[in-house]
């Protein structure tokens, strides 16, 4: 299957790619500094004491946005874990509805919760609302790349979905898993 918006999906993968270099970056610049420190210590040398502050803070929310981000970019490379244990064992007609089934349950769950992140986001922008760790961040910040990353899930899911739909009125026979490999998928 080909997707519209592959670019959109893309750049979330991107996204998500830049929150994990950065806690790699952070973990390792506090490491080094631990070291260095203890390294000077043992030659007898005063510490730096030099510390990021805020380190597991600044890192539990990029992993937050990672995992968010990248969550179309897996879903249309099909690395999302599906059980189709019950639906492979379908005839082609009946699955391909199933499959439509499960999309509009997906599609309708994953709505929910950007609504709900997209309301939450509003509250802590009216209401100013910051984190209680060393460093004050404004929670709308990692609110939005959460909105952001359940939107292009949504968006995904939407596109499959119609796809599907389309497949499943004009020529159900035609249809394969989405999980099966695409030779458009192909570089």
């Amino acid at each position: 299957m080909t997707f519209k918006f592959a670019l959109l999906y893309r750049m979330g993968a991107w996204g998500a790619a830049t929150c994990m270099v950065t806690i790699c970056a952070l973990v390792a610049l506090q490491v080094t500094f631990r070291i260095l420190d203890s390294l000077l210590h043992l030659v007898g040398m005063s510490r730096l004491g030099v510390s990021i502050t805020g380190v597991s803070e600044i890192a539990a929310y990029l992993l937050v946005g990672a995992t968010f981000l990248g969550l179309a970019y897996t879903f249309v490379h099909h690395a999302h874990i599906r059980v189709t244990l019950l639906i492979s064992r379908l005839p082609t007609r009946a699955r391909v509805w199933v499959e439509v089934l499960c999309l509009i349950v997906a599609l309708t769950i994953s709505l929910l919760l950007g609504y709900g992140l997209i309301e939450l986001t509003r509250e802590s922008l009216h209401f100013g609302d910051v984190s209680s760790g060393f460093l004050s961040i404004p929670l709308w910040i990692p609110q939005t790349v959460l909105a952001t990353g359940v939107g292009l899930l949504c968006l995904a899911l939407t596109e499959t979905l119609v796809v599907t739909l389309r497949i499943a009125i004009r020529d159900p026979d035609s249809f394969r898993e989405l999980t099966a490999s695409d030779d458009s998928d192909l570089p």
